[in-house]
Protein backbone atom coordinates (compact mmCIF):
# COMPACT_ATOMS: atom_id res chain seq x y z
CA UNK A 1 0.00 0.00 0.00
CA UNK A 2 1.31 3.42 -0.96
CA UNK A 3 0.72 5.49 2.17
CA UNK A 4 0.90 8.75 0.26
CA UNK A 5 -1.60 7.81 -2.42
CA UNK A 6 -5.34 8.13 -1.98
CA UNK A 7 -7.75 5.57 -3.37
CA UNK A 8 -9.65 6.60 -6.48
CA UNK A 9 -12.89 5.23 -5.00
CA UNK A 10 -14.88 7.50 -2.68
CA UNK A 11 -17.13 5.54 -0.30
CA UNK A 12 -20.81 6.42 -0.45
CA UNK A 13 -21.49 6.38 3.28
CA UNK A 14 -23.75 8.85 5.06
CA UNK A 15 -21.99 11.99 6.34
CA UNK A 16 -20.89 11.32 9.91
CA UNK A 17 -20.78 7.53 9.51
CA UNK A 18 -18.21 5.86 11.75
CA UNK A 19 -16.98 3.78 8.81
CA UNK A 20 -15.05 6.82 7.58
CA UNK A 21 -13.06 6.77 10.82
CA UNK A 22 -12.43 3.03 10.60
CA UNK A 23 -11.16 3.46 7.05
CA UNK A 24 -8.69 6.17 8.06
CA UNK A 25 -7.58 4.19 11.11
CA UNK A 26 -6.98 1.12 8.97
CA UNK A 27 -4.97 3.16 6.45
CA UNK A 28 -2.83 4.58 9.23
CA UNK A 29 -2.33 1.18 10.86
CA UNK A 30 -1.27 -0.46 7.59
CA UNK A 31 1.17 2.37 6.93
CA UNK A 32 2.60 2.14 10.45
CA UNK A 33 3.08 -1.58 9.92
CA UNK A 34 4.75 -0.84 6.58
CA UNK A 35 2.47 -3.27 4.75
CA UNK A 36 2.35 -2.89 0.97
CA UNK A 37 -0.62 -4.02 -1.12
CA UNK A 38 1.18 -7.26 -1.96
CA UNK A 39 1.51 -8.10 1.75
CA UNK A 40 -2.17 -8.29 2.72
CA UNK A 41 -5.62 -9.05 1.37
CA UNK A 42 -9.12 -8.12 2.53
CA UNK A 43 -12.10 -10.49 2.52
CA UNK A 44 -15.57 -9.02 2.98
CA UNK A 45 -19.22 -9.88 2.80
CA UNK A 46 -22.13 -7.57 1.97
CA UNK A 47 -23.08 -4.36 3.75
CA UNK A 48 -21.92 -0.81 4.31
CA UNK A 49 -18.81 -1.75 6.29
CA UNK A 50 -17.94 -4.39 3.70
CA UNK A 51 -17.41 -1.61 1.17
CA UNK A 52 -14.36 -0.42 3.07
CA UNK A 53 -11.95 -2.53 1.05
CA UNK A 54 -12.89 -0.74 -2.16
CA UNK A 55 -11.41 2.46 -0.76
CA UNK A 56 -7.95 0.98 -0.23
CA UNK A 57 -5.28 0.17 -2.75
CA UNK A 58 -5.22 -3.52 -1.97
CA UNK A 59 -6.30 -6.97 -3.04
CA UNK A 60 -9.93 -7.37 -2.03
CA UNK A 61 -12.24 -10.36 -2.38
CA UNK A 62 -15.91 -9.54 -1.80
CA UNK A 63 -18.25 -12.48 -1.30
CA UNK A 64 -21.74 -13.32 -0.13
CA UNK A 65 -23.47 -11.87 2.92
CA UNK A 66 -22.04 -13.46 6.06
CA UNK A 67 -19.32 -15.34 4.20
CA UNK A 68 -16.24 -13.17 4.66
CA UNK A 69 -14.57 -15.56 7.11
CA UNK A 70 -14.75 -18.59 4.79
CA UNK A 71 -13.15 -16.42 2.13
CA UNK A 72 -10.50 -15.33 4.62
CA UNK A 73 -9.78 -18.94 5.54
CA UNK A 74 -9.38 -19.94 1.89
CA UNK A 75 -7.04 -17.03 1.25
CA UNK A 76 -4.93 -17.86 4.31
CA UNK A 77 -4.70 -21.53 3.36
CA UNK A 78 -3.68 -20.64 -0.20
CA UNK A 79 -1.00 -18.20 0.91
CA UNK A 80 -0.08 -18.34 4.58
CA UNK A 81 2.49 -15.58 4.10
CA UNK A 82 -0.23 -12.98 3.54
CA UNK A 83 -1.83 -10.91 6.26
CA UNK A 84 -5.56 -11.56 5.85
CA UNK A 85 -8.22 -9.19 7.16
CA UNK A 86 -11.95 -9.97 7.23
CA UNK A 87 -13.95 -6.73 7.26
CA UNK A 88 -17.72 -6.43 7.44
CA UNK A 89 -20.56 -5.37 9.73
CA UNK A 90 -22.38 -6.78 12.73
CA UNK A 91 -25.26 -8.05 10.62
CA UNK A 92 -22.93 -9.84 8.24
CA UNK A 93 -20.57 -11.29 10.89
CA UNK A 94 -22.93 -12.00 13.77
CA UNK A 95 -26.20 -12.95 12.01
CA UNK A 96 -25.62 -14.75 8.68
CA UNK A 97 -21.97 -15.34 9.56
CA UNK A 98 -22.32 -16.30 13.21
CA UNK A 99 -21.44 -19.95 12.64
CA UNK A 100 -18.26 -18.98 10.78
CA UNK A 101 -17.20 -16.78 13.69
CA UNK A 102 -17.52 -19.71 16.07
CA UNK A 103 -15.54 -22.19 14.02
CA UNK A 104 -12.76 -19.91 12.85
CA UNK A 105 -12.28 -18.63 16.39
CA UNK A 106 -11.97 -22.18 17.76
CA UNK A 107 -9.52 -23.06 15.00
CA UNK A 108 -7.45 -19.99 15.86
CA UNK A 109 -7.21 -19.09 12.19
CA UNK A 110 -4.52 -16.46 11.66
CA UNK A 111 -6.93 -13.76 10.46
CA UNK A 112 -7.86 -10.29 11.72
CA UNK A 113 -11.61 -9.69 11.92
CA UNK A 114 -12.76 -6.07 11.98
CA UNK A 115 -16.48 -5.88 12.74
CA UNK A 116 -18.22 -2.53 12.34
CA UNK A 117 -20.94 -2.77 15.00
CA UNK A 118 -23.80 -0.27 14.74
CA UNK A 119 -26.60 -2.58 15.94
CA UNK A 120 -28.57 -2.27 12.68
CA UNK A 121 -28.52 -3.51 9.10
CA UNK A 122 -27.55 -0.18 7.56
CA UNK A 123 -27.51 -1.29 3.92
CA UNK A 124 -31.11 -2.51 4.03
CA UNK A 125 -32.40 0.52 5.91
CA UNK A 126 -32.25 -0.14 9.61
CA UNK A 127 -33.46 -3.56 10.66
CA UNK A 128 -32.11 -4.65 14.05
CA UNK A 129 -28.90 -6.66 14.06
CA UNK A 130 -28.01 -9.37 16.64
CA UNK A 131 -26.28 -6.78 18.84
CA UNK A 132 -29.39 -4.58 19.18
CA UNK A 133 -30.99 -4.28 22.62
CA UNK A 134 -34.15 -6.26 23.38
CA UNK A 135 -36.26 -3.07 23.54
CA UNK A 136 -34.81 -1.58 20.35
CA UNK A 137 -37.65 -0.67 17.96
CA UNK A 138 -37.59 -0.52 14.17
CA UNK A 139 -40.23 -0.49 11.42
CA UNK A 140 -40.31 -4.28 11.50
CA UNK A 141 -39.90 -4.46 15.29
CA UNK A 142 -42.47 -1.88 16.47
CA UNK A 143 -42.75 -3.59 19.87
CA UNK A 144 -39.02 -4.14 20.28
CA UNK A 145 -36.66 -6.87 19.16
CA UNK A 146 -37.54 -9.11 22.10
CA UNK A 147 -34.39 -11.26 21.98
CA UNK A 148 -31.41 -10.53 24.19
CA UNK A 149 -28.46 -8.92 22.34
CA UNK A 150 -25.44 -10.96 21.38
CA UNK A 151 -22.16 -9.81 22.92
CA UNK A 152 -19.41 -10.48 20.32
CA UNK A 153 -16.49 -10.39 22.76
CA UNK A 154 -18.13 -13.01 24.98
CA UNK A 155 -18.89 -15.27 22.01
CA UNK A 156 -15.36 -14.96 20.61
CA UNK A 157 -13.73 -15.65 23.97
CA UNK A 158 -15.91 -18.68 24.59
CA UNK A 159 -15.14 -20.03 21.11
CA UNK A 160 -11.37 -19.77 21.53
CA UNK A 161 -10.25 -16.52 19.88
CA UNK A 162 -6.77 -15.50 21.02
CA UNK A 163 -7.09 -11.72 20.58
CA UNK A 164 -10.35 -10.03 21.54
CA UNK A 165 -10.90 -6.29 21.78
CA UNK A 166 -13.56 -3.60 21.57
CA UNK A 167 -13.05 -0.13 20.11
CA UNK A 168 -15.05 3.00 19.32
CA UNK A 169 -14.85 5.15 16.20
CA UNK A 170 -15.07 8.18 18.47
CA UNK A 171 -11.57 7.29 19.67
CA UNK A 172 -9.49 6.88 16.48
CA UNK A 173 -6.14 6.79 18.29
CA UNK A 174 -7.12 3.70 20.28
CA UNK A 175 -8.74 2.06 17.25
CA UNK A 176 -5.59 2.54 15.15
CA UNK A 177 -3.40 1.04 17.87
CA UNK A 178 -5.73 -1.93 18.32
CA UNK A 179 -5.77 -2.65 14.57
CA UNK A 180 -1.98 -2.65 14.52
CA UNK A 181 -1.82 -5.07 17.45
CA UNK A 182 -4.51 -7.32 15.99
CA UNK A 183 -2.80 -7.58 12.59
CA UNK A 184 0.53 -8.41 14.25
CA UNK A 185 -1.05 -11.03 16.52
CA UNK A 186 -0.50 -14.64 15.36
CA UNK A 187 -3.95 -16.15 15.58
CA UNK A 188 -7.65 -15.23 15.37
CA UNK A 189 -8.18 -11.56 16.23
CA UNK A 190 -11.53 -9.86 16.70
CA UNK A 191 -12.04 -6.14 17.15
CA UNK A 192 -15.70 -5.30 17.73
CA UNK A 193 -15.79 -1.69 16.52
CA UNK A 194 -18.64 0.38 17.95
CA UNK A 195 -19.54 2.54 14.97
CA UNK A 196 -22.84 4.46 15.32
CA UNK A 197 -25.22 4.54 12.36
CA UNK A 198 -26.25 8.18 12.06
CA UNK A 199 -29.19 7.43 9.74
CA UNK A 200 -31.00 4.41 11.14
CA UNK A 201 -30.02 4.15 14.81
CA UNK A 202 -31.14 7.18 16.78
CA UNK A 203 -30.64 5.43 20.12
CA UNK A 204 -27.03 4.20 20.13
CA UNK A 205 -25.51 7.48 19.03
CA UNK A 206 -22.00 8.83 19.52
CA UNK A 207 -23.25 10.66 22.62
CA UNK A 208 -24.90 7.48 23.96
CA UNK A 209 -21.66 5.53 23.67
CA UNK A 210 -19.48 8.27 25.09
CA UNK A 211 -21.53 8.25 28.31
CA UNK A 212 -20.96 4.53 28.77
CA UNK A 213 -17.50 3.74 27.43
CA UNK A 214 -14.86 2.91 30.01
CA UNK A 215 -11.23 2.11 29.10
CA UNK A 216 -9.99 -1.21 30.44
CA UNK A 217 -7.64 -0.63 33.37
CA UNK A 218 -3.90 -1.21 32.98
CA UNK A 219 -3.96 -3.81 35.74
CA UNK A 220 -6.27 -6.10 33.73
CA UNK A 221 -4.49 -9.40 33.01
CA UNK A 222 -4.93 -9.83 29.25
CA UNK A 223 -3.65 -13.40 29.39
CA UNK A 224 -6.29 -14.46 31.91
CA UNK A 225 -9.29 -15.97 30.12
CA UNK A 226 -11.47 -16.01 33.24
CA UNK A 227 -10.81 -12.30 33.79
CA UNK A 228 -11.59 -11.58 30.14
CA UNK A 229 -14.87 -13.51 30.28
CA UNK A 230 -15.88 -11.60 33.39
CA UNK A 231 -15.03 -8.31 31.68
CA UNK A 232 -17.16 -9.26 28.67
CA UNK A 233 -20.25 -9.80 30.84
CA UNK A 234 -20.95 -6.10 31.22
CA UNK A 235 -24.24 -4.22 31.27
CA UNK A 236 -24.19 -1.99 28.15
CA UNK A 237 -26.72 0.36 29.69
CA UNK A 238 -24.21 1.22 32.42
CA UNK A 239 -20.72 0.82 30.99
CA UNK A 240 -18.89 -0.72 28.02
CA UNK A 241 -15.21 -1.65 28.43
CA UNK A 242 -12.95 -0.72 25.51
CA UNK A 243 -9.48 -2.00 24.78
CA UNK A 244 -7.96 -5.49 24.77
CA UNK A 245 -10.01 -8.05 26.69
CA UNK A 246 -7.75 -11.01 25.97
CA UNK A 247 -4.51 -11.87 24.18
CA UNK A 248 -2.81 -15.24 24.24
CA UNK A 249 -0.30 -17.05 22.04
CA UNK A 250 -1.51 -20.50 21.01
CA UNK A 251 -0.84 -22.68 17.95
CA UNK A 252 -2.46 -21.22 14.85
CA UNK A 253 -4.59 -23.27 12.50
CA UNK A 254 -2.50 -25.07 9.90
CA UNK A 255 0.76 -24.93 11.83
CA UNK A 256 0.84 -28.73 11.99
CA UNK A 257 -0.16 -29.27 8.35
CA UNK A 258 2.64 -30.31 6.02
CA UNK A 259 0.86 -28.81 3.01
CA UNK A 260 0.89 -25.38 4.67
CA UNK A 261 4.61 -25.25 5.34
CA UNK A 262 7.29 -23.69 3.20
CA UNK A 263 6.30 -22.18 -0.14
CA UNK A 264 2.60 -21.17 -0.15
CA UNK A 265 0.21 -23.39 -2.09
CA UNK A 266 -0.79 -20.48 -4.35
CA UNK A 267 2.83 -20.05 -5.47
CA UNK A 268 3.55 -23.78 -5.74
CA UNK A 269 0.58 -24.32 -8.05
CA UNK A 270 1.52 -21.57 -10.49
CA UNK A 271 3.26 -24.25 -12.57
CA UNK A 272 0.14 -26.44 -12.48
CA UNK A 273 -0.65 -28.23 -15.74
CA UNK A 274 -4.28 -29.38 -16.29
CA UNK A 275 -3.10 -32.42 -18.26
CA UNK A 276 -1.79 -33.99 -15.04
CA UNK A 277 -5.25 -34.44 -13.55
CA UNK A 278 -7.28 -35.25 -16.64
CA UNK A 279 -6.92 -39.04 -16.09
CA UNK A 280 -8.33 -38.62 -12.56
CA UNK A 281 -11.45 -36.81 -13.80
CA UNK A 282 -11.92 -39.44 -16.49
CA UNK A 283 -12.76 -41.97 -13.75
CA UNK A 284 -15.88 -39.96 -12.77
CA UNK A 285 -17.55 -39.95 -16.17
Amino acid sequence: MNCKQESSFTPQWCPGCGNFVTLECLKTALCNLKLEARDFVIASGIGQAAKLGFSLQCNHLAGLHGRSLPLAMGLKMANHELKVLAISGDGCFYAEGGNHLLHNARRNLDVTMLASDNRVFGLTKGQASPTAAADFTTKIHPEGVGAQPLEPTLIALSAGATFVAKAFTGNPEELTTLIEKAVKHPGFSLIDILSPCVSFNKVNTFAWFKKRLKPIQDNHDRNNLAAALQLAQFNPEKEIPTGIYYQSNKPIYGANKKALRGTPIAIRTQSYKPERVKPLFANYR
